[in-house]
């Protein structure tokens, strides 16, 4: 009974104001989650030049499993909720599986970007959009091959492997992600300048601007915590604890990007603006 009144309690008693802000705050972080991505979705969707381009379709990724963690965010955010091995509220690690796959589709959309502008022939062969398509199907079924088999072995061995392997995997995704970065912006800045001046260049300049902004604001808002676990899981250091997920600046900070991502989507991309304010905004408030 206990287990059960703790898994719907809120995330903080609501007996101050600070605590009604943070509650207020993260059902409000949650809903604009969703609404932003589901926009963005829709707007693609929308679009057959838009659905034509790969990089849209690791856009559409991205945006899929950020709405998948901002309805979970609900949950985890809203409630009382610690999602750990041994914690009655957990979500079998499938609420941050959510947040992986975001990180896999940017890490993705990065070396799509690196590639069609370095390799442009030799990327229309063999980057077709069914190929893209099985990229993304690949690291979606992976992620929750991930999680099944941490559920499926003991919890000792399924720490050792989150530990062990979130440490590996955490430094050399994010090494491979400055590097691709800084590549991209030197080819941004000078090899696509000796280029004439052509729709095609600006086409690649604003694509490779738009995935370095965005890869950069989710470096900002996930090293914290990439840093945290791999400080407290890998070296094995005490760290402090937070109450739950829900006020834990650390674990809050992904989400943010959650939001900030298709915002940047939006700034960035002009066609994808124009069907979300003509195609998906503006018939909804007609509707009105």
């Amino acid at each position: 009974m206990s287990n059960t009144s703790h898994s719907f309690s809120t995330v903080l008693p609501l007996t101050s104001f600070s605590n009604v802000l943070l509650f207020l705050f993260n059902i409000l972080l949650a809903t604009t989650i969703i609404f932003l991505n589901v926009s963005v979705s829709l707007s693609i969707l929308l679009n057959a030049a838009l659905r034509s381009e790969n990089r849209f379709m690791y856009m559409l990724s991205t945006c899929f499993s950020d709405i998948c963690s901002g309805v979970s965010f609900y949950y985890v955010g809203v409630l009382d909720v610690r999602d750990t091995y041994d914690s009655p509220t957990r979500t079998f690690f499938i609420v941050h599986t959510f947040l992986g796959i975001s990180f896999m589709a940017i890490l993705a959309a990065q070396a799509d970007r690196y590639h069609a502008v370095v390799s442009p022939f030799k990327y229309s062969q063999r980057m077709t959009r069914n190929r893209s398509l099985l990229v993304i199907c690949t690291y979606w079924v992976y992620a929750f091959i991930i999680v099944a088999v941490n559920n499926l072995v003991p919890i000792g061995v399924a720490k050792q492997l989150i530990s062990i392997g979130t440490f590996a995997a955490n430094i050399v995704v994010v090494v491979i992600m400055i590097g691709l970065n800084i590549r991209l912006f030197v080819i941004a800045r000078f090899q696509l300048e000796r280029e004439p001046p052509s729709a095609e260049r600006d086409n690649k300049r604003s694509s490779i601007y738009l995935i370095l902004v965005v890869a950069a604001f989710f470096l900002g808002t996930w090293l914290p915590i990439f840093s945290h676990i791999i400080v407290c899981n890998f070296f094995g250091w005490e760290c402090y604890t937070f109450e739950n997920d829900g006020t834990d600046p650390l674990r809050i900070l992904p989400r943010v990007n959650a939001a900030l991502t298709p915002i940047l989507y939006i700034r960035g991309c002009a066609a994808l603006r124009a069907t979300l304010l003509t195609r998906v905004w503006r018939p909804c408030c007609g509707r009105r």
